[in-house]
């Protein structure tokens, strides 16, 4: 094997985080992307002593693990790596995963409950993120996901199977909109171009719709006759108000409540603001989760399968609850003031986002606190603490390993639920001085987690439960909740 060869193999074990790895020629082979059993072509990127770092090319024959329907862009579509494979096979494959993740640290003795999955295997996205560009270039305008392995590329992502029809109406109104008046994408190569990002949610529970139209400041239409019929509208003002009016034609299952415009000229291939304009209705959404009303503006953070963050939150709520360690003998033995006692604690909720954890579990607590960076963030999950009546929680903006060396309290429980790259080592130092007597780490990323785990042991907290969530069907992704106990504390 040397390096650009073009290689056919059979894929071997599939990792965390949507990658292979298959023994090639005594060789380690490491993909992206693949099923366990799939044939397929792959180019020889890199090659080092024992291992080889390969790009998928070409399917050549599907794995006997797929069984399912699939989208007309499975293949393509960047999104969806495991759609072809039954739900419970999905499961399996990903507890088996995270029990590797944990295998490779020396946790002691925890128990490992397994993973849940998730309410709903297909249409459970409240929010998703497309962005403009085209297929081919100079090709016609698409709107949608980036294909597999492709930086420019886009597909317009209809039929998907993760969204629900709203979703889809929504997205074929505005490429097609856009497109028949010649509008220009943003071109990351040049930074030229109107349209970016177009970024819906909806509330699952409520039927709430946003629909948020990113684009940089530079309107222009490409060059070329534009279509006698739009010769009216000549400017953006005059192109925005005929989109208003055609996305108010669209019958929708949900309910149209926002509709909004986000100026966005940074470099960055992400959706940030510049400036957030109100085309029609107001700038936020409500949902629900477990009986609590939450207001959701366009860029606070809010887990987006609904359904599944109840079964998440519930378990969080459950790890709790248990750590209020007595049988149910014991606790009928207690007087009514004392069982009140065991709900007398005080819980930091860090990285809180729009505050929903911490309100789940307000009612287990005297007091919450919860620390998120962003400002909007907070500010919306100090309005949903007092719509929800919760007079026991305070939300603070700012960044996690500064903002908890100012608080006074002692937290009795911690609850983390930090992004992708984990926590801040220093983050992790200033948490476990509070010397609380568990900690409750939620996490998106199991390899990050882990890593961090590591760092929480030498401070002596040690992993007691570990649950799985599978908030993200047919994806490599999944999310996982650990309960850790101080053991200079519960000896």
């Amino acid at each position: 094997m040397k390096k650009k060869d073009i290689i056919e193999f059979e894929i071997g074990k599939m990792e965390f985080g949507g990658t292979t790895s298959t023994i090639v020629d005594d060789r380690t082979v490491k993909m992206k992307g693949g099923i366990t059993g799939q044939k397929v072509k792959g180019f020889v990127q890199k090659i080092r002593k024992g291992k080889a770092e390969v790009k998928l090319q070409e399917v050549l024959e599907k794995s006997p693990l797929e069984t399912s329907k699939v989208c007309p862009h499975f293949g393509e579509c960047g999104g969806c790596s495991m759609l072809s494979v039954p739900y419970q096979k999905q499961l399996e494959i990903k507890e088996s995963q995270i029990k590797e993740l944990f295998s490779k640290h020396d946790f002691g003795d925890y128990d490992f409950q397994g993973i849940q999955g998730s309410p709903n295997e297909y249409f459970y996205r409240n929010k998703m993120e497309y962005t403009f560009g085209n297929e081919k270039k100079d090709g016609p305008l698409t709107l949608g996901l980036h294909k597999k392995g492709r930086h420019i590329d886009i597909l317009t992502a209809d039929n998907c199977m993760i969204v629900d029809k709203d979703f889809e109406k929504i997205l074929k109104t505005t490429v097609e909109f856009f497109g028949k008046r010649q509008i220009s994408h943003y071109r990351l190569n040049n930074h030229s171009g109107y349209l970016r990002n177009l970024v819906i949610r909806k509330g699952i529970k409520t039927g709430e719709i946003m629909i948020n139209l990113v684009t940089t400041s530079n309107f222009e239409q490409n060059e070329g006759d534009v279509l006698e019929t739009y010769i009216s509208e000549q400017n953006e003002a005059d192109v925005l108000e005929a989109y208003i009016s055609e996305i108010k034609k669209i019958n929708f299952e949900g309910n149209l409540v926002s509709l909004l415009h986000t100026i966005n000229d940074g470099l960055a291939d992400a959706v940030n603001c510049d400036e957030l304009l109100i085309l029609d209705g107001r700038d936020y959404i409500y949902e629900e989760i477990l009986g609590l009303k939450f207001k959701i503006s366009p860029f606070s953070f809010f887990q987006t399968n609904t359904n599944g963050a109840e079964k998440l939150y519930s378990i969080v709520k459950k790890f709790i609850e248990e750590k209020n360690i007595l049988n149910s003998e014991e606790r009928n033995t207690l007087k009514n003031e004392e069982k009140n006692s065991l709900n007398n604690k005080v819980i930091f909720d860090l990285y809180s986002g729009t505050g929903s954890i911490g309100q789940i579990v307000a009612d287990k607590a005297k007091k919450v606190y919860g620390i998120e960076i962003v400002e909007e963030a907070v500010r919306v999950a100090n309005e949903n603490a007092k719509m929800n009546g919760l007079n026991n929680c305070k939300f603070i903006a700012g960044d996690v390993k500064e903002e908890v060396k100012n608080l006074n309290e002692k937290a009795d429980l911690i609850i983390v639920d930090p992004p992708r790259p984990g926590i801040h080592k220093d983050a992790i130092k200033d948490i476990c001085g509070f010397e609380a007597s568990e900690i409750v780490y939620v996490s998106c990323n199991p390899k990050t987690m882990v890593e961090d785990l590591e760092l929480f042991k030498e401070y002596g907290y040690m992993v007691k439960k570990v649950r799985c969530m599978d908030m993200f069907p047919s994806t490599a992704h999944v999310e996982s909740v650990v309960l850790m106990s101080n053991v200079n504390l519960n000896k």
